[in-house]
């Protein structure tokens, strides 16, 4: 039997993913069924209405990535009906931001079609195995996670507390918001569960989940169709590739943003830093931040130019001159590999939630097409039928020993940073996989068209004569990465992010977190 080793953003999930290992399953089946997971017991960090990405390297061949991202909805309705049900609110999480919510806001989601995909061509159990712990966990209720409780402090008003539906979710008896820790149960969501259990994505995207959701988006002005579900496609496409010392790092392509934006800043770092995070060191990862990440929001606004684009992009990268570059957010993600040197890498996303919670459904809808970070030219601008740009990025790695990696990180704009450094702890400084993952990070941020230097306070940034803003200690702000690294002469190691309490599982005997 396959071993398989997990990690994720929540214990429940990482065991969900060992558990269908046991079954029978391999780094896919177990990456998937953790992300179910995560998609169950992270209420308002996501959802099954959600868009995402897999990034797979199976042993002996080219990696993949499977595309699940959003599609703009609204196929064959008249122009008057954009532009309706949607409604801008701030969130103070972050330190403050805006999004847009609303029917208005929902995209056609993408993550159970890609799942599906993943499974048919990579997977070893049935579809129902897969989605059996997300729908035990769904019947009998969870414990609130932290990540969970905390983001619902800062949102449950603005983003849900407009629709009664999801309101009534996210309070006990006594008219209180649940704490860490507090059981809750999502009415009718092991309802739905069951369904896509017994009838696969085909039921969420045709069949009477369908059904529910987009009859409940159409009578409040919201433009998905039945039309747009039925038409949804997971598509099957290369990966942007990197080499960085010894390894070949694979993440994912357009319509992603977030593989590119990565791959750019891991090809202008070079071969630095040597030692450690000097300040010199780290002004150097600053200026790589701040030009990649200009480029991503002058240039990379996913209209139809995105491809050359990205292009250009990697090719200025590719000089490593960063002179050619200066003219000028909610997300769970589950890593897995195997002992065959299967890797995958999963990050799905509802954006910060719409608030939408079709009645009879339990699933929160997602609010893709109001992430304002993603889609500056406005709410409906796209085209219907439009992949839509993301900040995803799973990503996996080999070694030229063989070793396999799976990574990635939750986050919004803070993914590829979170997985860049990372990287770079790791491959380039050498530190132990969960060093490297727990080291403190920065972010380039945009602040009022200015750059911003958030950072965790081990940082030596107080030397930069940089503008910027210091977190005390180590914040969920800078993402959650989960790893989970296999060599074919030492065994298992699996790392995950202090910063969501995330969760690690292997399905045989070693013990999580060490080499095995």
């Amino acid at each position: 039997m396959l071993e398989v080793a997990v990690a994720s953003g929540n214990q429940l999930a990482a065991d969900a993913g060992a558990r269908v290992a046991r079954e029978g399953g391999n780094a896919v089946d177990a990456a998937i069924a953790a992300s179910l997971v995560s998609c169950v017991v992270e209420p308002g960090v996501c959802s099954l209405a959600a868009s995402g990405f897999l990034t797979i390297w199976p042993p002996g061949d080219a990696p993949v990535m499977i595309d699940g991202a959003a599609v703009m909805p609204g196929t064959g309705l008249p122009k008057s009906r954009f532009g309706q049900a949607t409604a801008e609110v701030f969130l103070e999480y972050g330190g403050g931001m805006r999004t847009t919510v609303g029917h208005g806001s929902v995209a056609v989601p993408g993550n159970l079609a890609a799942y599906a995909l993943a499974s048919g061509r990579y997977g070893r159990v049935p579809w129902r195995v897969l989605v059996e712990p997300a729908w035990e966990l769904a019947r009998d209720g969870f414990p609130l996670s932290e990540a969970s409780c905390l983001y619902l402090q800062l949102t449950h008003e603005s983003i849900y507390g407009w629709d009664k539906h999801s309101l009534e979710t996210f309070y006990d008896a006594d008219g209180e918001l649940y704490k860490p820790g507090s059981m809750v149960r999502i009415e009718h969501l092991d309802e739905s569960l069951r369904c896509i259990a017994e009838g696969g994505a085909d039921e969420f995207y045709r069949g009477d989940l369908a059904r529910q959701i987009t009859a409940c988006i159409e009578a409040h002005g919201g433009i998905l169709t039945r039309r747009d579900m039925a038409g949804y496609q997971a598509l099957l496409s290369p990966t942007l590739d990197v080499e960085v010392n010894d390894w070949t790092v694979a993440t994912d392509s357009p319509p992603a943003l977030g593989g590119a934006v990565l791959v750019a800043m891991l090809l202008l770092m070079g071969d630095r830093p040597q030692d450690d995070w000097t300040p010199a060191e780290l002004e150097h990862l600053i200026r790589v931040q701040e030009a990649v990440l200009d480029f991503r929001y002058d240039h990379l606004d996913g209209s139809e130019n995105l491809p050359g684009d990205v292009r250009n992009l990697l090719e200025q990268a590719s000089t490593g001159d960063l002179r050619s570059f200066l003219s000028s957010p909610s997300t769970v993600h589950a890593s897995a590999v195997d002992s065959a040197g299967l890797a995958c890498s999963v990050t799905v996303s509802a954006g910060y939630g719409s608030g939408v919670l079709p009645p009879g459904t339990g699933i929160f809808m997602n609010n893709s097409l109001g992430e304002l970070e993603l889609n500056r030219r406005g709410v409906h601008v796209w085209n219907p039928g439009s992949r839509l740009p993301s900040n995803m990025a799973p990503t996996v790695a080999r070694h030229r020993d063989g070793a396999v990696l799976a990574v990635g990180s939750p986050g919004a704009s803070r993914i590829t940073t979170a997985i860049q450094q990372t990287l770079v702890n790791f491959m380039q400084l050498g530190m132990p996989l969960q060093a490297a993952v727990d080291h403190a990070r920065l972010h380039v941020e945009e602040a009022d068209g200015h750059m911003l230097v958030a950072y965790e306070e081990a940082l030596p940034v107080h030397q930069l004569d940089v503008p910027q803003r210091m977190f005390p200690g180590i914040s969920m702000y800078f993402g959650g990465v989960s790893a989970a690294l296999w060599d074919p002469r030492e065994g298992f190691v699996v790392a995950a992010d202090p910063r969501r309490a995330g969760g690690t599982a292997l399905s045989g005997n070693a013990e999580p977190g060490r080499i095995a």
